[in-house]
């Protein structure tokens, strides 16, 4: 069996050597282990401190982002035959020597996806904004992909070769959020197991500030809602609108019929029509979104399938 340890790397020309050295030489029972560093267009020497430390390159010509280097590994993992893919970060925030544990799971069989759950809650070196953060996205991907999330952004991820070839980005900002929404609506075996998490030696490179990342995750979690459960969501605006204008008839007609000012209140009637026909534009709506997201399902296992047998 051969190991993929993927590496998206953007800039990490610092910190790369020491994440490269801290990897296992060994992982049993595979007979085979890479470290396939993903350079995302660096403009420093990320490229060649990889490459004096003996991993392999797979380099984007412009930077992309952190969600077309992670599919772009996951991809070219795949091509060279992996069995089952690790994702690791470049930062030093993770401790490589914790893969075995991470891919425990996906070799007992007893899952398809494992996450390293760092405690964001609990995480000292986290200010108290960002473990809040932290518990509202893993609440927020809880509720759309129906897994018992605990720490979604993680980056320290294994993956067999099945669930590899399933995943893929729609959204550009990160990786984390949408590859757990998409196990848990294919239904893939997710597990978590507890790592350390050291604190990195610089600041995010995804987002400068709190107030940007909380803008920046509630878009993007608007997004990946829209893309995997259009139905529920249109359908729900789409009942509350009929409500809202079925209220204002109810008002109108209350009024009218009790002779209660018969010629005014007209203005409820009229906001009421507007909120029905825009509900009932948003329940078709619903159904057309629905239908795409099945088609785009059904396009997605056709790639899978070639993306598993090569």
């Amino acid at each position: 069996m051969k190991l993929v340890i993927v590496i998206p790397a953007f800039n990490e020309e610092q910190t790369l050597p020491q994440v490269l050295a801290a990897i296992p030489p060994a992982i049993p029972p595979f007979a085979e282990v890479e470290t396939l560093v993903v350079d995302d267009g660096s403009t420093d020497g990320t490229a060649k401190v990889a490459v004096a430390a003996g991993a392999s390159v797979h380099r984007l010509p412009v930077h992309r982002g952190l969600a077309a280097a992670f599919t772009a590994g996951l991809e070219e993992a795949l091509r060279r035959g992996a069995d089952a893919i690790v994702n690791l970060d470049a930062d030093g925030q993770y401790d490589p020597a914790e893969i075995p544990r991470l891919l425990a799971p996906i070799l007992a069989g007893e899952a398809e996806m494992v996450l390293g759950d760092r405690g964001v809650g609990t995480l000292a070196h986290f200010s108290p904004a960002k473990r809040v953060l932290q518990r509202l996205g893993a609440w927020a991907v809880k509720k759309i992909s129906g897994l018992p999330v605990t720490d979604a952004t993680t980056g320290f991820r294994a993956f067999s070769r099945r669930c590899a070839a399933r995943l893929s980005c729609f959204t550009t900002f990160t990786y984390t959020l949408e590859t757990l929404i998409q196990a848990g609506i294919a239904g893939m075996a997710v597990r978590w197991v507890p790592v350390s998490a050291r604190p990195t030696p610089r600041p995010s490179r995804l987002f400068r500030s709190n107030t940007r990342y909380v803008l920046i995750s509630l878009a993007t979690m608007l997004r990946l809602v829209l893309l995997y459960r259009p139905l529920r969501v249109l359908l729900g605006l789409s009942a509350l609108g009929a409500t809202a204008g079925l209220l204002l008839f109810g008002r109108f007609a209350y009024f009218y019929f009790a002779g209660i000012s018969p010629a005014g209140h007209v203005q409820s009637l009229i906001a009421g029509a507007v909120l029905l026909l825009g509900a009932f534009q948003l329940a078709v709506l619903a159904v057309l979104a629905d239908l795409v997201a099945v088609n785009r399902r059904l396009l997605d296992e056709l790639r899978s399938r070639e993306r598993e047998k090569k």
